[in-house]
């Protein structure tokens, strides 16, 4: 069990950082194009619609970081014989999974 001060970090490439970034920057300009449409009273099937791309937008984003996660950080921890990454991998996709 990690001590509750820890700080877990991943070094990432730059083009790693690059393209989680630009996913995260066009959920941003989505999100906000759902605001403003609550804010202009569009009709509500119409921002459902758009609050599911959303969604989904964000759940790729997850899709694609945990499959980074899993090909890095755990497979080098099981390497360096850290087993106790495989519990933590199993809490992360239940949490995903609620």
């Amino acid at each position: 069990m990690a001590d509750c001060c820890e700080i877990k970090l991943k070094h990432r490439t730059e083009d790693e950082i690059k393209s989680l970034v630009n996913r995260l920057s066009r959920i941003e300009g989505q999100v906000r194009g759902l605001k403003k449409m609550v804010e202009e009273d569009a009709y509500c099937t119409d921002i459902l619609v758009q609050s599911q791309a959303v969604g989904a937008a964000i759940n790729s984003f997850n899709k694609d970081l945990l499959a980074c996660h899993i090909r890095n950080c755990v497979v080098e921890d099981v390497r360096n014989g850290k087993n106790e990454v495989i519990d933590d991998l199993v809490a992360t996709i239940q949490k995903l999974m609620k």
